[in-house]
């Protein structure tokens, strides 16, 4: 039987963490961080509140280093309001918007422009949301098989590849093999896509980011800090 939660927070250094704090008849401390970068910690009913602090006080460095890695994958453009003029990320690069009404829907990159053709019954968000998707699944599956080859030694089964409107996260993979990509992610760069699709290929040799981890994608891709900075900046 478990008590009420509530907000807890914790100095470590120059950070505050925040948590939600709920007591069960358990014989471990629970932490856990979520993909909004929320921490939930499950303390058994005997934890002395010095205890628990003590703990969260060793377990801070890894709560704050997940936290650090799901902002990395926050998709974090403002909302758009789909006018002419205003710009849209595609591969990187940004595309004024040009939206005309059409006897047929198309959408396509023109003289530099990203071009709108609509009928009126249909809205400018919609087409170029499905554009983007087709774009993602086309671009997505070509890097996927470019980049796989670099994994033959670790003898991993070609990955189902599938795209997912995800709100906090630009990628993710399954336990039996399965990469999930955010079709949002076609708006970065091509470095930063290859980036995203290596870290999850990565994570089907080595589940959880452990050193492990980290050493195989620093050998697949010595320079992923830096697309992974592109890709936060983009933005």
């Amino acid at each position: 039987m478990s008590e009420t939660a509530t907000i807890e927070s914790l100095v470590f250094g120059s950070r505050e963490i925040n948590y939600e704090l709920s007591y069960q008849d358990r014989k471990t401390l629970g932490i856990r961080v979520y993909p909004d970068c929320k921490v939930r910690v499950i303390a058994p009913l005997d934890t002395t509140e010095e205890k628990l602090k003590t703990k969260l006080r060793e377990k801070a460095p890894w709560i704050i280093k997940q936290q650090l890695e799901f902002l990395s994958y926050h998709p974090l453009t403002p909302p758009r309001k789909y006018i002419n003029g205003e710009t849209h990320l595609y591969l990187g690069r940004q595309y004024k918007l040009r939206v005309e009404k059409a006897a047929t829907n198309e959408v396509k990159l023109f003289r530099g422009r990203l071009l709108i053709l609509k009928k009126d019954n249909t809205t400018a968000k919609n087409l170029l949301s499905e554009w983007y998707r087709d774009k993602a699944a086309i671009h997505f599956e070509e890097t996927l098989k470019k980049i796989l080859p670099l994994f033959n030694r670790y003898n991993i089964d070609q990955p189902e590849l599938q795209i997912r409107q995800m709100p906090t996260r630009w990628g993710s993979c399954t336990p039996k093999g399965k990469v999930i990509l955010n079709p949002e992610l076609i708006k970065a760069p091509k470095g930063s896509i290859e980036y995203v699709i290596i870290h999850e290929l990565c994570h089907l040799v080595h589940h959880n980011h452990t050193r492990a981890f980290y050493e195989l994608q620093e050998t697949i891709m010595p320079d992923w800090k830096k697309w992974k900075e592109r890709l936060e900046e983009t933005f």
